[in-house]
């Protein structure tokens, strides 16, 4: 009987998680809509409904009844799977973040989380790779030179940012001691841990950016460069799975930010779904104000980014606290003044490491359009 019970209640946080991140994605876009157009002195949109509060109903409607087209060179089979991975692979993500504390209803405890499992994280990262295999074979299957492009800047940009992305939260995992997400989030209890890793804060909100690819880091779509990209000859319905992939993924990198870095669904007064709900709206807001601030980066500048900035930095902040740990493992309060003072140093050499790699690039791209100067000498850098 306990069995029978245990399943409906699974049935029940699946239907409630599954509604709620289909209508907060809806909604999503429209605040999304709204914000840029303020930033860029405009109204938005304002015509379904009042302040445009039906326009996401109207918009996926739209999509609903939009016919369906299909190339006719295209993989068949491959072309229809593609937009569902991307979609299925974004929610499933979700499965393994705990929403707030368990709860007890008529005598059962029931936890606000689907699935507590014990590596969580990495269950996170598998779900974001085979993400990307919708991108990748949905830009292939299309037999579009402009889509298998975009597709393989996503597979590309996959690989360049994972690394980073991982690296990142070892410090977290360290901290925490254990994969668990519910185990990440009450071993900050005392204190969020944005404020003993800022460094890693910083690294995974870019890396997590770069994977989710949005502005800057929309390269795989570069609307001005290859049409729409990966879904350049996709419509209707399937179109509206990549899109909404996309926008369930921004929740899921808010609500990961707020878990590894922002303690999860605590704080004071309200209730934790409501803390989490908050923190995950703050983090989407910061991604939106980010695309209306930042023009898209060039592609030679997004793998100088993360293969000469991000990585070696995430790896030698590790290798840091690693070793700050081994020579004080109690950690006092001159340990927290140490790991802010490294952490401006780690920035510092951050930044340098990106105008190094910025200047290089420029001097490539110029030297490959007016030939070598005079002045260099094969195999010597100037």
């Amino acid at each position: 009987m306990d069995w029978i019970i245990g399943f409906i209640f699974l049935l029940i946080k699946l239907l409630v998680i599954l509604v709620g991140l289909l209508l907060v994605a809806a909604y999503l876009v429209l605040v999304e809509r709204k914000f840029l157009a303020r930033l860029q002195i405009r109204y938005g949109p304002n015509r379904a409904g009042k302040f445009g509060l039906l326009q996401p109903i109207a918009d996926t409607v739209k999509m609903m009844v939009k016919e369906d087209t299909v190339p006719e060179a295209a993989e068949h089979t491959i072309f229809k799977l593609a937009p569902a991975v991307v979609a299925f692979t974004a929610l499933l993500m979700f499965a393994v973040v705990p929403l707030g504390r368990d709860i007890t209803i008529g005598g059962y405890k029931i936890p606000l989380v689907i699935t507590d499992l014990n590596v969580g994280l990495l269950f996170v990262f598998a779900m974001s790779a085979l993400g990307v295999y919708g991108v990748a074979l949905g830009g292939w299957a299309s037999n579009s030179k402009y889509s298998l492009l975009g597709g393989i800047r996503g597979a590309a940009q996959m690989i360049s940012y994972e690394l980073s992305l991982g690296l990142s939260l070892v410090p977290i995992v360290t901290l925490a001691r254990s994969f668990s997400l519910v185990d990440i989030v009450n071993a900050q209890v005392d204190y969020p841990f944005i404020l003993v890793q800022p460094v890693s804060f910083v690294i995974f909100i870019i890396s997590a950016m770069a994977e989710s690819k949005r502005i800057p880091f929309d390269l795989p779509e570069a609307e001005n460069e290859l049409g729409a990209g990966y879904h350049t000859e996709y419509s209707g319905m399937r179109f509206g799975l990549f899109f909404l992939g996309e926008y369930v993924h921004m929740q899921v990198l808010g609500a990961l930010t707020a878990v590894f870095f922002l303690g999860g669904w605590r704080g004071p007064l309200l209730p934790p779904v409501l803390w989490l709900f908050i923190k995950i709206i703050l983090v989407s807001l910061i991604m939106i104000w980010i695309r209306a601030t930042l023009p898209r980066l060039r592609y030679d500048q997004l793998m100088d980014l993360g293969w000469k900035v991000l990585i070696p930095v995430s790896l030698g902040w590790f290798l840091l606290l690693a070793a700050l740990r081994e020579v004080s493992p109690e950690g006092t309060v001159g340990d927290s003044v140490r790991v802010i003072v490294i952490s401006l140093m780690v920035a510092v050499v951050a930044a340098a490491l990106f105008g190094a790699a910025l200047r290089v690039s420029a001097r490539n791209r110029a030297d490959s359009v007016t030939g070598p100067r005079p002045t260099d000498k094969p195999g010597v850098s100037v």
